[in-house]
C-alpha cells in the first residue's frame, strides 16, 4: 500500500530560481530564506519519497486566461519547463508516473470533483522553483511528480474550504493505491504578498502567523475565510495559500510540524516553509 510521509509546502518566488542559478544562496539577503532548507534537505533524505503530488498554481505557461481549469490534473509521463521570461534558467524535466496519475484522477472523479486531465503538461516556476529548493542541483532525488494546478488566477477561485477536501480527496487516493510507494505532499506558493496596483509591497505578518498556527492541526479554522477576505488579508497574490491548504488536506492523522522557516521580504514576499508528519499510518478521515 502507498504510504504518505507527511507534506512540504514552500515559497515559489522567481527571483529564488535566479539566486540558485547565480549562487547567492550565502549572500546576506538570501542565507535566512536558503537556511531553513537545510532542515529539509535531511528530512527528505531520510524519508526518500518515491512521488510528491505537489499542489501549485499555473503562472500562463501551461494555461492562460482563455482556458483556465479550477482543477488540473497532470497525466503525463514527463513534465517539461519552458522559459518564462522571469530570467531563470530552463529547467530540467521531472519524471511523472502516469499510472498513480490516473488512478488519483479517477478517484477525484467518484469524489464528484470536475477537474481536467492533462495527458501532456508543461510546468513553470511554481513547480520548478520548490524541486530546486528541495533537491539542489536538480537531481530530483530519481522522485516522480504528479503536478496538480490549482486556479489562483482568474476569479471565481475556488475556497479555503474546497481546496481542504480538494486535498483530502487526493490523501484517500493515495492510501488506497495498491503499490508500495511512499508519497510525499507538496504545496508550493508564498504567503502574504501583492505585486501590483495600490498595494504592491503589501504583507501581512500577523496573518501569515496565523496560517502557520493553524494549517499544522486547526485547518478547518482557516476555511472561515472567503476568498474575498483571503485578498484583503494576505494581497492578491495571497491567495496561493489555496495550495498549502490542499496539501494540508492530504495529510492523514495528527499532524506534527517538523520545521517552520519565515523569512520577509523576498522579492517583496512573505516567504515561509514547512515539514508536517503524520504521525498515523492511516486514519479515518473527515468528510
Amino acid at each position: 500500500m502507498a504510504r504518505i510521509i507527511g507534506g512540504i509546502a514552500t515559497t515559489h518566488v522567481p527571483a529564488i530560481g535566479k539566486a540558485i542559478a547565480e549562487n547567492k544562496q550565502d549572500d546576506p539577503y538570501w542565507r535566512p530564506f536558503f537556511k531553513g532548507f537545510d532542515f529539509v534537505h535531511g528530512w527528505l533524505a531520510r524519508n526518500r519519497p518515491d512521488i510528491a503530488v505537489v499542489f501549485y498554481n499555473d503562472h500562463g505557461l501551461n494555461f492562460f486566461l482563455d482556458k483556465l481549469p479550477t482543477f488540473a490534473v497532470g497525466a503525463a509521463q514527463t513534465y517539461r519547463n519552458e522559459d518564462e521570461g522571469w530570467g531563470i534558467p530552463v529547467a530540467r524535466s521531472i519524471a511523472g508516473d502516469p499510472a498513480f496519475s490516473w488512478h488519483l484522477i479517477n478517484s477525484l472523479v467518484a469524489d464528484e470533483f470536475d477537474i481536467t486531465i492533462c495527458q501532456e503538461m508543461l510546468v513553470d516556476h511554481a513547480v520548478t522553483v520548490p524541486m530546486a529548493l528541495m533537491w539542489p542541483g536538480q537531481s530530483w532525488g530519481g522522485i516522480r511528480i504528479v503536478p496538480v494546478s490549482i486556479n489562483t488566477v482568474q476569479h471565481p477561485l475556488p475556497s479555503m474550504a474546497r481546496c481542504l477536501k480538494l486535498g483530502r480527496s487526493i490523501g484517500n487516493a493515495i492510501e488506497a493505491y495498491q503499490q508500495d510507494v511512499r508519497v510525499l505532499v507538496v504545496g508550493t506558493g508564498g504567503l502574504s504578498h501583492q505585486l501590483d496596483g495600490t498595494r504592491a509591497g503589501f504583507i501581512n505578518k500577523e496573518f501569515d502567523q496565523l496560517c502557520l498556527n493553524k494549517i499544522v492541526n486547526e485547518p478547518e479554522h482557516l476555511t472561515q475565510y472567503s476568498t474575498h477576505d483571503l485578498v484583503v488579508k494576505a494581497g492578491a497574490q495571497g491567495v496561493e495559500f489555496l495550495n498549502w491548504m490542499a496539501m494540508r488536506g492530504a495529510l492523514p492523522g495528527h499532524v506534527v510540524e517538523m520545521h517552520r522557516n519565515y523569512h520577509i521580504p523576498i522579492s517583496n514576499t512573505a516567504a515561509a516553509t514547512v515539514v508536517l508528519e503524520s504521525r498515523m499510518e492511516a486514519t479515518q478521515r473527515a468528510a
